[in-house]
């Protein structure tokens, strides 16, 4: 519709002079209608008609792109996840596609698979085609379930059995046990602090639930020499001052991604005893519970009067060496586990019938054997060891300081001692660990992650000197990896 005559070819225009009141949008009388529109009709006698023709139909292109633009508006990206668009998996996953490097940016093991648990995948859903390929129970597969009962019972030193059905949910990988967590606790207003380094998730799961993300960053008391993921620490006076009436949750990572810090006792108890006081829930990210190579692993929800607030959240993803498999779990006392069997029945209901089976039969095979040294749950920490020393060492032989993780599979190395020998120009990103990772992935066909994807803004300049590994990989990989790298040092001298 030709709304005005700003609308129209500049020539027309002054040919036509004023146009008839209808398309002004004015309302003359009915004679005064018929006057103007009588002047309007000789004047067009003297325009030439393709002027007049390509007039309208610009304007119909315009009219019609407009009225386009406004229709799509329509379907723009809901409010809650502006902001959220960026996601670094996405990101370097792409990158690696594009330049194909040896990959140890992603958690993506490829060694320590125990070999019976694929082949169990591989019997259940031969071994009964009906049963083990249909729906199971919407909150977690009976013998599923049963099993980390059974498990947890004894990892969370429970003097009565964890109720299965009631204390106990299984979910799409540790992810979505985590969103139940958040989503089943948090409202809009609602105060969650998060311990940086941080899993890339937690910020915006505290987000979309409406709450608000207080960040407090572990720091590094160290930046040179022999550095451990033990040197970096909570200041206890910052941790106390973020503690409000508003706050609901503390998200707690333990051992932590992707610094490998496991916490000490003393550290534990300090965020215990601030939880107590402020009444506060704990969701409690233990999904590298069984890769503790320094130190023990010491479970939050054993500690006094902790059980009834923690929600404890793990992966059979990390524990059996099978991401793919995308499964998880959250335990913890019925009060708290109903609510995120609420979301879980209302966002995805039930989880993959044959994995879970899967992942049953080899909990109770490693259960059967929990006290004796060839448990996978023991083995696998000293498997991982060897690699993490392997790994280390190279880095320090090419500059690098390795900043040696107490246990998970991923190790952070600042790799500062190196920026003024490497032209990093071509990268266009804000923040140096990006420019370096992608840098290094395509000229050197070797990816890691930027550290700085696990830090809030105000805090990001904490990680732009490291870039992360991952160590979960075979003897070729890793000798790979240290060829790289060292013919990239040769090249730097």
């Amino acid at each position: 519709m030709m709304t005005s005559q700003m609308t129209l070819n500049p020539t027309l225009l002054d040919r036509l002079g004023t146009l008839p009141p209808k398309l002004e949008g004015n309302h003359p009388t009915s004679s005064n209608r018929r006057i103007l529109c009588k002047n309007w009709k000789r004047k067009l006698k003297h325009i030439h008609l393709p002027l007049v023709l390509e007039s309208i139909s610009s304007i119909h292109e315009r009219s019609t792109t407009q009225n386009d633009q406004r229709a799509m508006d329509k379907f723009k990206l809901a409010d809650k996840y502006k902001g959220l668009e960026r996601n670094v998996w996405v990101e370097f996953i792409a990158l690696a596609l594009e330049t194909k490097p040896l990959n140890l940016g992603q958690g993506f093991p490829d060694d320590l698979v125990p070999e019976y648990v694929p082949k169990t995948l591989s019997e259940v859903v031969n071994e009964d085609p009906v049963l083990n390929n249909q729906y199971t129970r919407g909150h977690g597969h009976p013998r599923l379930v049963k099993a980390l009962s059974t498990l947890y019972t004894k990892l969370l030193n429970r003097a009565s059995p964890i109720d299965a059905n009631k204390e106990a949910l299984v979910t799409v990988g540790a992810y979505e046990a985590l969103f139940t967590a958040i989503m089943g606790f948090v409202n809009p207003g609602d105060e969650v602090i998060i311990i940086e380094p941080y899993f890339d998730c937690y910020e915006p799961m505290v987000k979309l639930a409406g709450g608000v993300p207080k960040f407090i960053s572990l720091t590094p008391t160290k930046t040179e020499g022999h550095i451990t993921s033990e040197d970096w620490k909570l200041d206890p006076t910052e941790l106390e001052k973020l503690f409000t009436p508003k706050t609901k949750a503390i998200i707690f990572n333990n051992p932590n991604n992707p610094l490998g810090k496991v916490f000490k006792r003393d550290e534990i108890e300090m965020i215990a005893d601030l939880c107590k006081k402020h009444n506060v829930l704990v969701i409690s990210d233990d999904v590298y519970e069984h890769m503790v190579f320094d130190g023990e692993m010491i479970r939050m929800a054993t500690l006094p009067d902790m059980w009834d607030r923690t929600i404890t959240i793990g992966s059979a993803g990390k524990t059996f060496s099978v991401t793919g498999w995308k499964l998880g779990w959250a335990v913890g006392p019925e009060h708290l586990i109903k609510n995120c069997q609420i979301v879980h029945q209302n966002c995805l209901y039930a989880c993959n019938t044959p994995v879970q089976e899967s992942v049953a039969r080899a909990f109770e095979y490693e259960i059967s054997k929990m006290d004796s040294p060839d448990c996978y749950f023991t083995t696998i920490s000293k498997d991982l060891q060897k690699k993490r020393d392997y790994i280390a060492n190279i880095l320090k032989e090419v500059g690098m300081n390795p900043v040696i993780p107490e246990g998970g599979y991923f190790i952070m190395a600042d790799w500062s001692s190196l920026a003024d020998k490497i032209d990093l120009s071509s990268e266009p990103d804000t923040h140096r660990d990006y420019k370096f990772v992608k840098w290094l992935s395509r000229h050197r066909k070797l990816q890691g992650i930027p550290p700085s994807a696990f830090f809030s803004e105000p805090h990001k300049h904490i990680g732009e000197n490291y870039i992360r590994f991952c160590f979960i990989k075979n003897e070729d990989s890793l000798k790979k990896a240290e060829q790289i790298l060292k013919d990239w040092r040769k090249e730097l001298n």
